[in-house]
């Protein structure tokens, strides 16, 4: 059974062509750099895989980045910028700031690109790319990436700040945060999956643990031995998401809510008497169904491209504009 669920979670996802253009670059496409840069995919591949390697907890950062990088003006990279004179960028935003990570990660393997193929890549493909292989090496699906994305010129912390939802959100507003992105509820619920990976900071997870009542108790008790009450410290203090198994990309997020183990306020109103306990019970006793469901709605959040009119370009160096 377990080779069988394994098998479902590495078959790879195949959909039909993005018809979303990338901001002056055209339509996204399985085969942008085929005869540009064809070296692009494994150059990422091997950059991520010596990445999770050192640190499993790595796949879970990168794959958090690009969601974060996604919902705040389209996938353009704009995530990647650094704070200059002229704006203020998304790194410090309240979402990202002392939580986002594995720029060097990125930084690294775009180092690597330029090397094979100068000027051609998008940072925001390299990043789109490297979440994909992120889930895949955590034992997670594979998709086809459609490439052609480019790189914003600027970035901004108040898009940050409202366009990411908060560990504390309601079922509604998550419904309606991702619906803003043009991603139905299942979308929302299939990519909350990926919180079967990764660790989270007591700050955002210690309201739930003290406050929610619909939780479990020896869980609650669990997390509050390493994550006291506001005021008594702690707050960078990690937690895995997943306490079942936090480095596995698998379905275990599901099983967790339907015990009321949910880490987030969040997690638990996926499975809280709401739209989305159907589709919960669902994942959580069919990973194929979550894996094929997730990989279709990377794909679909791998989409969302800046406003059309936007000026972009292939940055050299991820962290400034050209």
């Amino acid at each position: 059974m377990e080779t069988a669920v394994r098998c479902l979670l590495m078959a790879s996802v195949v959909l039909a062509p993005l018809l979303a253009g990338a901001a002056a670059g055209g339509p996204l496409s399985t085969r942008f750099y085929d005869k540009k840069c064809p070296n692009v995919q494994s150059i990422v591949r091997s950059g991520m895989a010596q990445a999770v390697a050192a640190e499993p907890r790595m796949g879970a950062s990168i794959l958090r980045m690009f969601f974060h990088d996604c919902f705040v003006n389209g996938c353009d990279a704009s995530i990647l910028l650094d704070d200059t004179a002229s704006f203020t960028g998304e790194k410090n935003a309240g979402p990202n700031a002392n939580s986002v990570r594995g720029y060097e990660v990125i930084d690294a393997m775009k180092t690597q690109v330029e090397a094979s193929c100068n000027a051609t890549v998008s940072c925001a493909d390299i990043l789109a790319l490297a979440a994909r292989d992120a889930v895949n090496l955590l034992g997670g699906p594979t998709w086809t990436v459609y490439l052609g994305r480019r790189d914003a010129l600027t970035a901004s912390q108040s898009a940050a700040n409202a366009n990411l939802p908060a560990p504390g959100s309601s079922l509604a507003t998550l419904i309606t945060m991702f619906g803003n992105k043009g991603l139905s509820p299942r979308d929302m619920t299939a990519l909350s999956g990926a919180h079967t990976v990764g660790q989270a900071r007591c700050a955002t997870f210690r309201d739930r643990m003290y406050n929610d009542a619909n939780i479990n108790a020896t869980f609650a008790s669990l997390r509050q031995q390493t994550c006291p009450p506001a005021g008594g410290g702690g707050d960078d203090t990690l937690a895995p998401i997943d306490a079942q198994t936090p480095a596995a990309f698998d379905n275990a997020y599901y099983t967790n809510l339907m015990s009321r183990q949910g880490l987030f306020h969040s997690d638990q109103e996926l499975f809280n008497g709401g739209s989305q306990d159907a589709l919960v019970k669902k994942y959580s006793g069919n990973a194929g169904m979550f894996a094929t469901d997730f990989a279709k709605a990377m794909v679909k959040m791998g989409g969302l491209m800046p406003a059309a009119g936007t000026p972009t370009e292939v940055r050299l160096n991820c962290r400034k504009v050209n």
